[in-house]
Parts: structure tokens; sequence; C-alpha cells
């Protein structure tokens, strides 16, 4: 309480205002209505009150209790008047349906990073599916100068800000490659490991490239990764590693300070009262629950009666979910060259809509995404995925208005949370791809590996082109950057959930295989195992 009391008093010192004991008393009392968010309430307050100063006849630079009071009331009104609108639209639902916005991959702004003015910039211009030669070599610049800048803020690779020989000494500034050529001693590098010759692997940086040996790394590596080295120049011209690890992850909100309110997620800017306002939603909303199913097998007897089964069991609860996201594949068989039964196909997807449409409350009171797979229909399997054809969808459109056809991989914003789903069999390709076996020491076991290798890298597929080929010039929806507050993995492999620096990672599991999914609780990033 007391570091609040504090807070407000330099808030209002700041903007010139000295307060009573009685004003202070009552903005305690507004602050302590947004738990966690009294930075943004405080700076509400302020604004409103300069703006209407005049009309409320504050003429002194102190503050008693009744301008303060009346401002607060004002934005209380406000905010109730919106809730009693959100409850009218829909008074039976579990969320209001604006706090949950889908967003498409090929809808996400697209950022580049200026080394020389060491800020952001928005792409303006159109982004080419079928891109030319430099937008391949852009894709490997963009996401090296994404980690890079990150790296550069941290505090045991910034450069000091008082240059002697002890701080030079223990100092792990990032060294350009091409300045190791005649250099003696330690240096740390960054770059992107490449196999320039077959059986040699090189480091690159926007400089040069240097050949190195792979000792020592703790996660999964394949080519395109991007690692931090410290090592020295052997005569040889070898660059011999004594330590290598990945880029050291930023917690999140230090990464949104430095981006200057632009918008990576795709979610839109919201303003400060809007900001305010879902948080507030988000805190009445603790019985929200996404249930989420991969490889959902429509053309399976066995599938479908189980999830007939699963949709009336939620049918039957007091609160249905808000949300259900159904993830390929939606065939047993990969639809290829060789599959043939897409009008089959078509009327099973009707199917669905109907069994979806026999749940009244469901149909009525959740909404439905479907997010396509690996092996599902589309023009190709390059990443971004688009969503499933319309051909396929038509049907269960007619049943299921509301439903929602994605992209892979998608992006939801539930309130102020940021959740990326992305469907791909990746933990398998990963470990296909590796270099080296990953070390056991801090864990052995895979999935916690993955998620440390896509987090550390920002990417959710950081594989090499010719494994998993990627469209050039949209390689930036697959950014994990700012860190979002959780990352859903759909994969062929076991269940698996990890906590990793914050970011709640997790595999719902395959539901056509072994019967299971997950209930998840975006609230409280509260992650349940279901099974049949």
């Amino acid at each position: 309480m007391s570091t609040v009391r504090k807070l407000i008093q330099k808030k209002f010192k700041i903007r010139g205002y000295t307060l009573k004991i009685d004003a202070l008393d009552q903005i305690l009392s507004f602050t302590n209505r947004f738990v966690g968010a009294e930075d943004e309430a405080l700076d509400l307050l302020l604004d409103h009150l300069q703006s209407q100063s005049q009309r409320l006849g504050v003429k002194s630079s102190i503050l008693d209790r009744e301008p303060v009071s009346r401002v607060i009331t004002a934005l209380l009104e406000a905010d109730d008047a919106v809730e009693e609108d959100s409850l009218e639209k829909d008074p039976f639902s579990s969320s209001n349906s604006s706090a949950i916005r889908v967003i498409d991959a090929f809808l996400i702004p697209k950022f580049r990073y200026d080394p020389i003015k060491k800020q952001f910039h928005e792409h303006t211009g159109g982004l080419h599916i079928h891109g030319d030669s430099s937008a391949k070599a852009a894709l490997y610049k963009d996401r090296f100068l994404l980690l890079y800048q990150r790296v550069l803020r941290d505090s045991h690779f910034s450069k000091p800000a008082f240059a002697t020989e002890m701080s030079h000494y223990g100092s792990c500034e990032i060294a350009p490659i091409q300045s190791l050529v005649g250099q003696m001693g330690r240096r740390w590098v960054m770059g992107v490991i490449s196999q320039l010759e077959d059986g040699h692997f090189y480091l690159e940086d926007l400089t040069a490239s240097v050949e190195i040996d792979l000792a020592g790394l703790a996660r999964f590596l394949s080519e395109n990764t991007i690692v931090v080295a410290e090592g020295e120049m052997l005569l040889s011209g070898i660059f011999q590693v004594i330590t290598c690890g990945f880029p050291p992850l930023e917690d999140r909100d230090k990464s949104l300070k430095s981006l200057a309110q632009h918008d990576f997620f795709g979610g839109g800017t919201l303003t400060k009262e809007e900001n305010l306002r879902l948080a507030e939603l988000e805190k009445r909303s603790l019985n929200d629950m996404f249930v989420i199913l991969s490889d959902i097998w429509l053309d399976s007897e066995e599938a479908m009666g189980k999830l007939e089964t699963v949709l009336d069991g939620f049918e039957s609860q007091e609160v249905v979910p808000s949300l259900f996201v159904f993830m390929g594949n939606f065939s047993s068989h990969p639809c290829n060259l060789s599959f043939h039964s897409y009008s089959s196909l078509r009327s099973q997807f009707g199917k669905l809509g109907q069994m979806i449409g026999a749940h009244q409350r469901l149909k009525e009171h959740s909404r439905f995404l479907f997010i396509p797979g690996p092996e599902d229909a589309g023009p190709s399997t390059v990443l971004p995925r688009c969503p499933l054809p319309k051909y396929l969808t038509e049907e269960l459109q007619n049943h299921i208005p509301n439903a929602i056809f994605a992209s892979n991989p998608c992006r939801i914003k539930f309130c102020t949370q940021e959740i990326v789903f992305f469907r791909h069999d990746l933990l398998y390709r990963m470990r296909r791809s590796c270099l080296l076996p990953p070390s056991t020491e801090e864990t052995d076991d895979p999935f916690e590996h993955l998620v440390a290798t896509i987090t550390h890298q920002s990417h959710l597929c950081p594989l090499p082109l010719i494994v998993q080929p990627i469209i050039w010039n949209y390689d930036h929806c697959l950014h994990l950057y700012p860190s979002p507050h959780t990352i859903v993995l759909g994969d062929k492999s076991e269940q698996k959930a990890f906590n990793y620096t914050g970011i709640t990672c997790f595999n719902p599991g395959s539901f056509s295989n072994d019967n299971t999914f997950v209930a998840y609780r975006p609230c409280t990033q509260e992650v349940e195992f279901s099974a049949l």
C-alpha cells in the first residue's frame, strides 16, 4: 500500500500537483480497482484531470478531495455504461465476444529494424506471395537484427559506460565477425549457423562468416538458428568456440517499452481507457475457458463419436466454454496429389456443423475456430498456411454462422492476453534436423528443449527453409516478439505443458490418436489436461 501511495504522489508531483490527505485516500481507493495496472489508471486520471481543470474550477496546484472525486466518478460511470452495454448485447455468454479477437497471419503488420537509427519502422508497401531474391536475403537479415537489438539491451552484452582495463577484460560486448581477423584473445560473436560447405559449419553475421565447431550447445541446434558464442581465432582461421548458447530472452514488458507503441502482435493499438477496461473485464472472466483439440479426423467414425461425447459434456456445464479451437489435420489421409475425396470431406465438414448445431447452448454462446494442419487441403505446405478452402467449409458455415476459419499459425487477443496457435509436427522435425543431440544437463524432456529453442529464437519454426519452406515476405508472421503470454503447439506427440520464463506453452495432444485435448483458462493461464 505504501508503494502505491508513493507512486501516486510521484506521478502527481511530476504533473505539478500536491495532494491533500483526503484526495490521496480517494485516489488510492480508485487505483485499488486496477491491481497490476496502477500506472495506466493514474495516467488516465491525470489526463482527465488536466483536460477538465478549468471546468472543475481547479485554480491551485494543491488538490483537495472534491475535484478528484468528480473526475473519478465520471470515469467509473463511463466504465459501467460500457459494461452494461456489453451485457445487453450478450447477457448469457461467459464473456463479452469483443474480448476475443482472432488475427489472421496474413494481416499481421511487418516491422523492420534500422540498426543506424536503432528503431523499428513499419513496412508500408505491398507484400507479394512470390517474392524476389532480395526477399529471401531480407528474411535472414530481419531475423538476425530482431535478436541483435534484443541482445544489445541485455546487461551482460551491453557496452560498459566507462571503458577501463577491468571492464574490457570482463566485457561480453558482441564483436562483428569481420573484426576477428588478426585479433588475439577471447571474443563474443553472434551469428547464424550455416553450412557453406559439406560437413563444414560457419557462423555468419551481416559483416562476414567464419568456420566454427559446434560443441557445447544445450538446446536444439539446426541450420538457420542464431547463436551467441565466446571463443578465439586459431591460426588455421577457425573460430574455436569455448561457450555457445542462444541469445538471452528479454522480459515482455522491457520489449514493449522499446517498441514505441508499435503493434507487433496485430491486435491494434489501444488507448489507456481501453486497456484498463480490458484489464477489468479480464478479472471478471475467470470462468472463461478455451477447449483446444488437435487432429480431428472427420472421416473416422470413432473420432467423431468421441468428439460428440466431448460436446455433450460441455453442453451440460453451467458455464459453456467461450471458444472451441479445432486444429487439423481434419482427415486421416494427407490431402496431397493422390487424395481424390474432396467432395466426401466437404460433406463430413457439413456433418460436423450439424453435430455442433445440435448442441444449442454451445451454438449460441461459444465460438468455433478452425486452424488447418500440415496435411490439410491448401495451395501448398509452405508456411504460413491460408485458411481451409471455402469449398470444404461452406456447408459447416451454414450450420454454424459464427465459425471462424483462420490461417496457420494464427493469433488470438483475449482481453490483455496474447495467445499464438501453431499446428505443426514441430518436435519430430526439429529432432530430425538437429545437428547435435541437446544436452541433458538442464532437462532431458525434448518438449522443454523445443520450447526453449523457439522462445530464444523468437520464431515458431527456426528450421532450414529446405526442410520447412516459408513465404519469404511473410516470415514475420512466425515471429514471437515481444514474447506472447501463451503458445499453443499442436503436435501429434504426447500432451505436454511447460511454463518457461513466464510463457505458458503446451501441446494438446492428438485427439484422434490418443483421445486427449486441453481445457485452457486464459485469465489464469491454467492448463487442464483432459482425455476420454
